[in-house]
């Protein structure tokens, strides 16, 4: 989950939630009551949670940045302006200093 803060219209920094805890949590409880036949679904999908969750801010950053040039149909090199300017379309509150940051992160870490 993301969200911008601040007073401007223009935002230079992208606030990152975590509630990887939570779900965590929720899926070893259901875990420690399940079936048989549920636990193999379980146990994969609390696996899933725990290794997304090692991810760096840096990593959801770059995973969001691609995620909103793919909304806007962004398929160029991402270390372009034209990049900047397709990630500023998706998120118009994004100031340019944020965006290259962001840009910046992606290029850091490749999918």
């Amino acid at each position: 989950m993301t969200g911008f803060l601040g007073l401007k219209t223009e935002h230079n920094f992208l606030l990152l939630i975590r509630d990887s805890d939570t779900i965590t949590t929720a899926l070893r409880q259901a875990l420690a009551e399940a079936s048989p036949e549920e636990r193999p679904g379980l146990e994969r999908a609390a696996a899933l949670v725990e290794s997304t969750a090692a991810a760096t801010e840096a990593e959801l950053r770059a995973r969001w940045v691609r995620t909103r040039l793919a909304a806007v149909a962004f398929t160029g090199d991402i270390a372009s302006v034209s990049a900047a300017k397709a990630l500023r379309q998706a998120e118009p509150k994004l100031s340019l200093l944020a965006a290259v940051q962001l840009q910046k992160d992606a290029l850091a870490h490749p999918q």
